[in-house]
């Protein structure tokens, strides 16, 4: 990888790297990188990883309401309980996002192709 070029000028481990924490440059990247699979992977796993983190976050927060509304009317402390639980969950999800992506972005920035748990697949199939 050292010495190749991504689609916007940038060595291919710095756009790739980029890619995670400036979730835009990965989406430009999926568009116009045509010829370097490593940014195209990486830049795939960044928004795959954005969008199952948010699916998880939003069914983390419906199913928390609903639960803890029910649970709450029959007891004000097991609703609490439940809150704080689903709470610790989502606080949980967003400590997994965000040591995911630096740890992909350390690894794409030293010329790795790391996946990341279940998106990795899918971005090595769609990267291809």
């Amino acid at each position: 990888m050292d010495g190749q070029k991504s689609a916007i000028g940038l060595d291919a481990n710095i756009a790739a790297a980029l890619g995670y924490p400036i979730g835009i440059i990965a989406l430009i990247l999926i568009f116009i990188e045509k010829e370097n699979k490593f940014v195209r992977f990486h830049s795939i796993q960044s928004l795959l990883w954005i969008v199952a983190i948010i699916i998880i976050w939003i069914a983390l927060l419906v199913v928390g309401l609903i639960l803890g509304f029910v649970v709450g009317m029959a007891s004000e402390t097991l609703g609490w309980i439940i809150g704080t639980l689903f709470f610790l969950l989502y606080l949980g999800a967003f400590l997994a996002w965000v040591g995911g992506f630096i740890y992909a972005a350390v690894k794409a920035y030293g010329n790795q192709m790391t996946k990341l748990p279940i998106v990795g697949n899918f971005a090595e199939k769609w990267s291809a």
